[in-house]
């Protein structure tokens, strides 16, 4: 059984008889992405973890791409009914949304096992484990075999518009150079699936010898690495030319470790 978005208000803390719960099936997986609460924040999903595997995409409250201006939000690419859906209940919505993507995605969507939403944005809980992680949405039944504990809380990111998976890397970059700069890093990654958009590893002061590692989410499952692009920028136009390269750069890919 999959639910998606499960209803919050007047099923949130009721007995599992009235509610959906992981005693309805062998396996039930969750995807909630309207988890804030009812009053003040009008969320119409449940919050707490009540299938075998609970999936809480951008940490389940809000969807990235659902705080656009009601005009906008409106008009939508899908038709003004479906625009106008998405303005009541995006949050909601993005559920089905997500499901319907990963189908088309097998490999797409993985879900890391942590503690909290920001525990996994900090990087705590990448990568997977040895088991690995499951899918989010049609494929989660794969990892049913594989879960050894009461209940199984996961985080990942999305994108604002389909095509919504993406794929988590750890980027670790060592700058090389004679003086300090203030500026940013962008990495792009190119690989057999393909290329990635520009991702900044960091910005403010860069040393030469320091060592600066980011989390990001690309919106393209590269494969196998074949090339990193690095980019780096001064904020201001600095008359002694400065110059800096990457006397390193780590790339970790978070399905496979």
């Amino acid at each position: 059984l999959s639910g998606l978005d499960p209803a919050q208000p007047y099923f949130q803390g009721t007995p599992i008889e009235v509610r959906l719960d992981k005693s309805d099936a062998d396996f039930v997986d969750i995807i909630h992405t309207d988890s804030a609460p009812t009053i003040p924040n009008l969320g119409f999903g449940i919050t707490p973890a009540i299938g075998h595997i609970d999936f809480y995409p951008n940490g389940g409250k809000q969807m990235p791409g659902c705080g656009k201006n009601p005009v906008s939000q409106i008009v939508d690419l899908d038709g003004i009914w479906e625009g106008t859906r998405d303005f009541v209940a995006c949050n909601h919505l993005r559920s089905y949304k997500y499901y319907s993507d990963s189908i088309i995605y097998p490999d797409g969507f993985l879900g890391y096992p942590c503690a909290s939403y920001d525990l996994f944005q900090s990087g705590n809980c990448f990568p997977c484990p040895e088991e690995g992680c499951p899918n989010m949405g049609h494929y989660a039944d794969k990892f049913k075999d594989k879960i050894n504990r009461d209940f199984l809380k996961l985080y990942l990111n999305t994108g604002e518009a389909r095509d919504f998976p993406l794929w988590r890397y750890k980027v670790t970059v060592t700058l090389s150079g004679k003086s300090k700069v203030k500026g940013y890093v962008n990495v792009a990654l190119y690989g057999r699936g393909g290329n990635t958009k520009q991702h900044q590893i960091t910005k403010g002061t860069l040393k030469p010898d320091n060592t600066y590692t980011a989390y990001i989410d690309a919106e393209v499952n590269v494969g196998e690495v074949t090339k990193v692009k690095f980019l780096w920028n001064n904020n201001w136009i600095n008359p002694t030319f400065p110059k800096l390269g990457a006397a390193t750069i780590t790339v970790e890919v978070g399905q496979n470790r």
